[in-house]
C-alpha cells in the first residue's frame, strides 16, 4: 500500500485517538480566529509606515491573491490526504521524507515562532489597556530585552523579560491540552468579539478620513529597495504576509474534523475570503484617518482612534478589548497546530516517540502542547516582534511554495486518487501560488534570509544525525 494509501486509510479509521468534533462552521471560524490579528491589529502600521504607505491596501491585495492560489492547493491536499500534519505531511506524501523534513522544521518558523510573535502583540494591548483603567505593568517585565534594527543591529532595552507575552501562551496551551472543543468554542466567542470590534473601527472611522492622507497613494521610492514605490508594495506584501497566517494551519486539524473531505476546504477557502475582505476595509480606514508615517507603533489601530481626539475616544477601550482578544484566539491557534506537526513528524520517526502520545482523557497531543508552549514562551519573552514577524513570514512562504509544487507533482504521478476538492487550473493555479510565494520572499531583508538558512542548517544536522536513520 502506497504511503498516500496508508495515510488515508489510518486518518479514516480514527486510529490516532483523536476526536473528531469539529464541523465546517467551526473550522471556517478557527480560520477567522487564527488569521485576524496580528497582522491587522500590530504589523499593519508598520508596513505602511516603513514600506508601502497607504498602498498598502495593495499589498494585502497582493499576498491575498497569492494566499488563494495556495489556498486551493492546501484544499486539496487537506480533503485528500485527511491527517493531522498539514504541509510536512504532504510533502512526506509527495516528495519523501528527506522533503517532509525540510518542511516540517520551517513549519516551526511559523506557528511556534508565530504564536510568539503574536503573544508580543498580545503583551502590547494588554500593558496599554490596563494602564487606561489605572494599572501599571512594570515596563521591565513587558518588554523584551533585546531590539534589533537593520542598520545598527542588536541593542538592549534595559527590560528584563515580556511576561505577559509568556502567560497568554501557557494559558492557551493548557486550554489545548483540556480539549479541542472546548477550545473551539472559546475561539468562537473571541471571533465573534473582535469582528464587532472591526466592524466599529471600519463604520465609525469612516467619518474621520481624510483623502488627503491617501495621497500620494504610491508615495516615491526613496532609491532603496522595499522603501516606497513598488518594490515597498511588494516588501510590505511580504511582510504582511504573516496577516494572513492561520488559514493553512486548519490542516493541520483534518483528523478533528467530522467529515474531513467536505469541511476542510470550507474551512480553509471561507476564511480566507472574510479576512481578506476585513483587511482592505480596516487598511483603508486606518491610513485615511492618520498619515502613515505615524502609523509605526505596535498598536496602529489605537493610534488612528487616539488621532481624532474626543470623536472616537469612546471606542479606544473597545479596539483594544477587541484586539487583546483577536490576537489572543490567534495565538490559541498556532498553538493548536504546531504540535500537530510534532505528532506526525514523531508517527514516522522523524521525533522520538514520545512526541506522538495522545491523551488518554482529553484526546489532545499534551506533550508536543507543551513542548511547544515552552519554546514559544522563552522566544516571545527576549525577542521583538519585528523580528520575529519578519522570520515567520519568510517561513510560511517556504512552506506555501513545496506544497503548491507537491499538488502539482501529485497529479503527475497519482492521478488515480480521490480528490474530494480539486485545485482547478493545474498546473497554472499551483504554479503562480509557487510563484507568488517565492516573490514574496525575494522582497524580505537579506538578513531574514540568513536566519532562514542558519535555522535550515540547524534542523539539517537534527536529520542527518537523528530523523534519517529512524524515519519509516
Amino acid at each position: 500500500m502506497s504511503t498516500i494509501d496508508s495515510l488515508v486509510k489510518n486518518s479514516l479509521e480514527g486510529g490516532a485517538g483523536f476526536k473528531r468534533s469539529l464541523t465546517g462552521l467551526n473550522l471556517i471560524l478557527l480560520g477567522i480566529g487564527g488569521i485576524i490579528g496580528a497582522g491587522i491589529f500590530v504589523l499593519t502600521g508598520q508596513a505602511a509606515a516603513s514600506y508601502a504607505g497607504p498602498a498598502i491596501v495593495l499589498s494585502f491585495i497582493v499576498s491575498g491573491i497569492g494566499c488563494a492560489f495556495a489556498a486551493l492547493c492546501y484544499a486539496e491536499f487537506a480533503a485528500m490526504i485527511p491527517v493531522a500534519g498539514s504541509a510536512y505531511t504532504y510533502a512526506y506524501a509527495t516528495m519523501g521524507k528527506f522533503i517532509a523534513w525540510i518542511i516540517g522544521w520551517d513549519l516551526i518558523l511559523e506557528y511556534l515562532f508565530g504564536a510568539s510573535a503574536v503573544a508580543v502583540g498580545w503583551s502590547g494591548y494588554i500593558v496599554s489597556f490596563l494602564k487606561d483603567v489605572g494599572i501599571y505593568f512594570p515596563q521591565a517585565l513587558s518588554q523584551a530585552p533585546f531590539n534589533y534594527d537593520p542598520h545598527t543591529g542588536w541593542s538592549s532595552t534595559g527590560a528584563i523579560i515580556n511576561l505577559p507575552a509568556m502567560l497568554i501562551i501557557c494559558l492557551c496551551a493548557y486550554l489545548l491540552i483540556v480539549g479541542i472543543k472546548e477550545s473551539a468554542k472559546f475561539n468562537n466567542l473571541i471571533v465573534f468579539i473582535k469582528l464587532i470590534v472591526i466592524a466599529l473601527f471600519v463604520g465609525f472611522g469612516a467619518a474621520y478620513v481624510n483623502a488627503d492622507n491617501w495621497t500620494p497613494f504610491i508615495p516615491e521610492n526613496t532609491g532603496n529597495f522595499g522603501e516606497f514605490g513598488w518594490s515597498g508594495i511588494f516588501r510590505g506584501a511580504g511582510v504582511i504576509f504573516f496577516a494572513y497566517i492561520g488559514f493553512d494551519s486548519l490542516s493541520t486539524l483534518s483528523q478533528e474534523a467530522k467529515n474531513p473531505q467536505r469541511d476542510m476546504p470550507i474551512g480553509i477557502l471561507g476564511s480566507l475570503v472574510v479576512v481578506t475582505i476585513v483587511y482592505i476595509a480596516v487598511s483603508l480606514v486606518m491610513t485615511g484617518i492618520v498619515p502613515y508615517p505615524h502609523l509605526k507603533d505596535p498598536a496602529p489601530i489605537a493610534v488612528a482612534i487616539n488621532s481624532t481626539g474626543e470623536g472616537l475616544a469612546w471606542l479606544s477601550p473597545f479596539i483594544k478589548l477587541g484586539a487583546i482578544a483577536g490576537l489572543s484566539s490567534v495565538v490559541l491557534v498556532l498553538v493548536l497546530a504546531q504540535p500537530r506537526i510534532f505528532y506526525s513528524m514523531a508517527r514516522d520517526g522523524l521525533l522520538p516517540a514520545s512526541f506522538a502520545e495522545i491523551h488518554p482523557k482529553y484526546g489532545t497531543p499534551h506533550i508536543t502542547t507543551m513542548i511547544t508552549a515552552v519554546f514559544a514562551s522563552v522566544v516571545a519573552g527576549l525577542f521583538p516582534i519585528g523580528l520575529l514577524g519578519e522570520l515567520v513570514s519568510i517561513g510560511t512562504l517556504l512552506a506555501f511554495v513545496i506544497v503548491c509544487i507537491g499538488i502539482w507533482v501529485l497529479r503527475v504521478q497519482r492521478p488515480d486518487i480521490p480528490r474530494p476538492f480539486k485545485c482547478p487550473w493545474v498546473p497554472v493555479v499551483p504554479i503562480l501560488g509557487a510563484l507568488a510565494a517565492a516573490s514574496q520572499m525575494v522582497s524580505l531583508p537579506l538578513d531574514t534570509w540568513y536566519r532562514l538558512l542558519a535555522w535550515m542548517a540547524i534542523g539539517l544536522i537534527i536529520y542527518f544525525f537523528y530523523g534519517r536513520k529512524r524515519a519509516q
